[in-house]
Order: structure tokens, then sequence, then C-alpha cells
């Protein structure tokens, strides 16, 4: 009886990238160990199992080899994780995932072909299958462990992301925003060490400076010019200064903006090839992510935006493109 013999995956040579957001959150999970003690840790290694296997199974039935060094899945599985709450059950880290990896990324072909960033879309089926439990923290203090299993006795406290919404303004100690000392997805808001894990990703040469501060920019300018706070929007630009300042503070900050800027718009599949394209990606990203926290059902919304904009990144792409051509033919012509 003669068997198939079993293909190798296709290589791509920018696969390394995803190795070094896999190490890149290791540094995320120890901070979030010191908050809430080994729970985090342990909901991260059942999300990389569980990618782990998903990739074998797909290998298996596709009747390829499986791919030891090409780490996405884990990477996908891991970033998904760290955007929730710390009191997050194990199995709504085992659907994300299953999402992530079956849906985000096989459901397309697998790495290289997807359309959507894998970790947006594993997100975003969380969020809307337990919202409540999703945007629901517990409070940080070093070393107070919550428990390895059922979480359902711990109290749990609203976000500054929430009190934005509300059109308040929260009043976190600079230091202690810096450093993650505030309720939040477990990952996202130690925000030394992201910025940290950036330096590392641009040595690297695996992050981009375009898409990433374009993003930004277009987050802090609607922040500044169109606040939540009270009546401010309504106000000339250059009254209340101080207050938006305050706000754009808190909106960078808080909903997982920076964890997005370094971790998820790099994405070397989904992220546009061009700096120009990456310009324009970077800015309608941006707007749309600040669209989805002002009008959106759930306050973190740069993971709805990354599906938003990626279901028309490659038309904007070419748009782009074309654009540049033309005005390249009439300089010539000129």
């Amino acid at each position: 009886m003669s068997t198939k013999p079993k293909v190798a995956a296709p290589l791509h040579e920018d696969q390394g990238t995803h190795t070094d957001i896999v190490f890149m959150c290791l540094p995320l999970v120890a901070m979030a160990a010191f908050f809430y003690g080994p729970r985090p840790a342990l909901l991260c290694a059942v999300a990389v199992i569980t990618a782990n296997l998903c990739d074998r199974l797909v290998a298996l039935l596709r009747g390829q080899k499986y791919e030891k060094g090409e780490w996405s899945s884990e990477a996908f599985a891991l970033l998904v994780t760290l955007m929730m709450p710390a009191t997050a059950s194990y199995y709504m880290v085992i659907i994300g995932t299953l999402a992530a990896v079956l849906v985000g990324k096989e459901a397309f072909g697998g790495y290289g072909a997807y359309l959507f960033h894998p970790a947006a879309v594993g997100y975003a089926v969380v969020a809307v299958s337990w919202s409540g439990r999703m945007f629901a923290y517990t409070d940080t203090s070093l070393f107070a462990f919550l428990p390895l299993g059922s979480v359902s006795g711990v109290s749990l406290v609203e976000s500054p992301s929430h009190m934005l919404r509300e059109g308040g303004l929260p009043t976190i100690d600079t230091v202690d925003l810096v450093l993650g000392n505030y309720a939040g997805p477990m990952g996202t808001t130690v925000l030394l060490v992201i910025l940290a894990c950036a330096l590392y990703l641009i040595h690297r040469r695996r992050m981009g400076l375009v898409a990433p501060l374009c993003f930004i920019f277009a987050c802090a300018f609607m922040a500044f010019f169109f606040p939540r706070l009270g009546d401010l929007a309504f106000a000339a630009p250059w009254e209340h200064l101080l207050e938006r300042l305050q706000v754009v503070k808190y909106e960078l900050c808080t909903g997982g903006v920076l964890f997005a800027a370094v971790f998820l718009i790099n994405d070397p599949v989904t992220l546009p090839k061009s700096n120009a394209s990456r310009a324009v990606y970077g800015l309608v990203l941006g707007v749309a992510t600040m669209l989805f926290r002002y009008y959106g059902t759930y306050e973190t919304g740069v993971c709805f935006a990354l599906l938003a904009v990626g279901a028309v990144s490659g038309w904007m792409d070419r748009a782009v493109q074309r654009a540049i051509h033309r005005k390249g033919v009439v300089r010539r012509e000129y």
C-alpha cells in the first residue's frame, strides 16, 4: 500500500518576526505574574499549547509536514490572551485561540494568505461572546495572587477606558500609568515594558515606524480635537488646553493603543508594503480605532478597527500605488 508523501509547507522570509514577538510577549507575561500571580502564565501556556495543536492538526489534514520554525500561531495566541483580563476563564482563552488560528489564519490558507490579523479575529470573537467578562478587571496589587481555578469570588472594577467612555477623566498617577499599576487587560498596561519591546523589535528590524507613528498621531489628533470629556468637543481647540492634553494621555496609554502599535499593526502579512501605503493605513486605522472607542459597543476598539480596515487595506494599498504612479508619470511628462 502506497502512502502519499507529506510535503513541506511554503516558507516565508518574514516568519521570524513572530518568533521575536513570542519572545517579547514573555516580559509582559512576567509582569502580569507580578501583579496577579501564576494565573496569567498558565492562561498563556494553555493558549500556546492550543495554537500548537491546531497547527499540527491542520498540517496533518493538509498532508504537510508540521513546520517547527513557524511560530505565528503561538504569537497570535499570546497576543489574544494578553489582551484579556487576568480573570478570563480557560475556555475563553481556548476559544479565542481557536478563532485566531483556525478562522483568522488557516481558513484563508495559512501563513502569508490571511486577510485580517488573526489576533484581532480571536479577540473579537471572545469580546462579542463574553463582553461582560472581557471588560471587567481585577484591581492590580503586587503579589496579590489570583486563584488558579474559579475566580467567581474576585471583586472586579472598571477600567480607565470605561471612565473615558462615560465622559469622565481618570485620575491615575503617571508613574502607575507607565508601570501598568491599574485595572486593565493583563498584558497591555505595562507601557514601559511595551516600549522596551518596541526598541528590541526596531533593532531587529521586525518593526517599522511609519504605520505605528501615523496610527498614534491619528489617535492623538482625534482625542485632542474631539475629546470625550464633557462638552470639550464643542469648545475651541485652544480652550481647556490642559484638559485636552490629559485626555490625549489617557486615550493613548489605555485601551491597548500602544500595545497595538507595537504588536499588532506591524504584522508582515497584513501591513502594506510601501511607506506611503503604510502611512495611509496607520492614519485610517487610528481614526477607525477612535471611532470604535467613541461609538462602538466595546471600550477597546483597536481590534475591531483592524478588522474593518483590513477589509479594505488591499484596495487602499492599490489606490495609493496608482496615485503615486500617476504622479510620477505626470512629472516625467513635464
